[in-house]
């Protein structure tokens, strides 16, 4: 079983930048594929961004080039750094863990999801 904790969410200002981690609080987030999502009210959960365990990754357009996932194996820790925020990218975003070895954008593919961090982007 594998529990996922996100943080550094908070409230910036449009054109600013944050920086989200999430952390195993038990078990190890190395072995999976671990992705982004967020979550707006009224709206779905949408896929953010993705990275396998060997650094393979893949962004939604909306945030390519704005926003890089990275991952810290030695921290058993993944990244989210957002940069050049805008009042859209306003969301609860998660952690999660699924797949071993490959991307995917699909929320049923992920079997661990943590709590979720609030980011909101004032204009």
């Amino acid at each position: 079983q594998v529990q996922l904790v996100e943080s550094g969410g908070g409230l910036v200002q449009a054109g600013g930048s944050l920086r989200l981690s999430c952390a195993a609080s038990r078990g190890t987030v190395n072995s999976y594929t671990t992705a982004w999502f967020r979550q707006a009210p009224g709206n779905e959960r949408e896929f953010v961004a993705a990275i396998t365990y060997n650094g393979g990754n893949t962004y939604a357009g909306s945030v390519k080039g704005r926003f890089t996932i990275s991952r810290d194996n030695a921290k058993n820790t993944v990244y989210l750094e957002m940069n050049n925020l805008k009042p859209e990218d306003t969301a609860i975003y998660y952690c999660a863990a699924g797949p071993w070895g490959r991307v995917t954008a699909s929320k049923g593919e992920y079997e661990y999801w943590g709590q979720g961090t609030q980011v909101t982007v004032s204009s």
